[in-house]
């Protein structure tokens, strides 16, 4: 029995966790798998139940599972709330209290969504397909001092602190070393080290790192030529490796290579060099696995936001935590049968193509699955 506390939040967090229940149904219908689903609040939600946005028994619970399915946290109704206690700090704790220091963006450029890219056909080709791993529990996000203060005239002062130490990014550059060996060998660090210190500190264990893998080409690239890149030649990037906020905006902005926020998923794990390294295979771990997206308060209960992030990063829950590699394997290839076949949902709609809801998406998905 694998036990997954599902922790689906607001807005449309809770509609796409439920097609990925779903899909999870199917996939232990079919293989005979166990699984343990513990629900819990979180966000918003759990503000209105119990006055925090991160309650104990549901960090607990996290601290107590296999893996953790989570949704998205947050929205309109919650945004005056004191600094220390919005609702988007609750996956930000969860983050830390776990140690899941490496966020694992997968970006895949699919032939059949191109009449609905951003981006010349020329350039998405047969497809792209790159990672950005993402320092998770570091930078800016997580530096003291933080916080709004009055100066001595009475004006105020925001404040953010971004910090690194040479332990935190040796380890993320190690799992980026060990996953880009799984790959084509290459890894782009992302940073800043014209202008920060703490980019400077960053550039330089990186390269440190580096000499243990003599066998993979390591690129340098600014922070601000990396988002002009993205757009202008991703076919170079396979690996990424960067901190906390930039890893935040590059993917935003890879997701419109992708075709929709809706369609990325992400896995965020703890020690993760580890997890990649051959001498250590069939060694799982427990991980954190959500879509990019939002709670898109604009449309949610509407029944129309696109599951496949959250169908995708269950795909993941198999592979890394439970180490049920075909059955992943599986449930993205039926994400992909069911784009061909011409399904949309509204954010990837197409001229000619069936456009369809958050519910009939992840059943079209379930069925595919019985197919193969």
């Amino acid at each position: 029995m694998k036990k997954i506390a599902v922790l689906p939040g607001d807005g449309v967090g809770q509609e796409v966790t439920a097609e990925a229940i779903k899909v999870f149904d199917t996939i232990s219908e079919k293989y005979g798998h166990a699984f343990d689903y513990e629900y819990a609040l979180v966000g918003g939600a759990a503000v209105d139940a119990y006055g925090t946005a991160l309650p104990q028994e549901t960090l607990d619970l996290c601290r107590t599972s296999d893996a953790i399915l989570f949704g998205a946290a947050g929205g309109p109704k919650w945004d005056n709330l004191p600094s220390h206690q919005r609702v988007e700090r609750a996956l930000a704790t969860i983050r830390k209290e776990l140690d899941l220091y490496v966020n694992l963006r997968p970006m895949k450029v699919r032939p059949a969504l191109a009449p609905v890219l951003p981006i010349k056909k020329e350039i998405v080709g047969d497809g792209l397909d790159f990672i950005v791993l993402r320092e998770l529990t570091g930078g800016l996000y997580y530096g003291e001092p933080r916080g709004i203060f009055f100066e001595a005239d009475g004006k105020r002062k925001g404040l953010n602190t971004l910090v690194y130490t040479d332990y935190e990014i040796e380890r993320i550059a190690r799992a980026a070393f060990e996953l880009a060996r799984t790959r084509s060998k290459r890894v782009t660090s992302v940073a800043k080290e014209n202008m920060m210190e703490s980019s400077r500190l960053w550039r330089d264990v990186v390269t440190e790192v580096s000499r243990d893998y003599p066998d993979v080409e390591l690129n340098h690239v600014l922070i601000d030529a990396a988002t002009y890149h993205l757009i202008r030649n991703p076919r170079q990037f396979d690996v990424i490796v960067t901190g906390n906020i930039f890893g935040d905006i590059l993917t935003d902005e890879a997701a419109a290579l992708v075709g929709s926020l809706g369609l990325c998923p992400s896995a965020s794990y703890g020690d993760s060099a580890r997890r990649f390294a051959k001498q250590t295979a069939g060694q799982s771990e427990q991980g954190l696995y959500e879509p990019i997206h939002g709670t898109a308060p604009d449309i949610a209960g509407q029944g129309i936001a696109n599951p496949i992030g959250a169908i995708l990063s269950a795909a993941l829950l198999l592979r890394h935590s439970f180490e049920m590699k075909k059955e992943a394997e599986e449930i993205e290839r039926a994400v992909e049968n069911v784009l061909e076949k011409g399904y949309r949902t509204t954010d990837i709609a197409q001229a000619g193509k069936k456009t369809v809801g958050t519910k009939e998406m992840g059943e079209l998905i379930a069925d595919e699955l019985h197919t193969f």
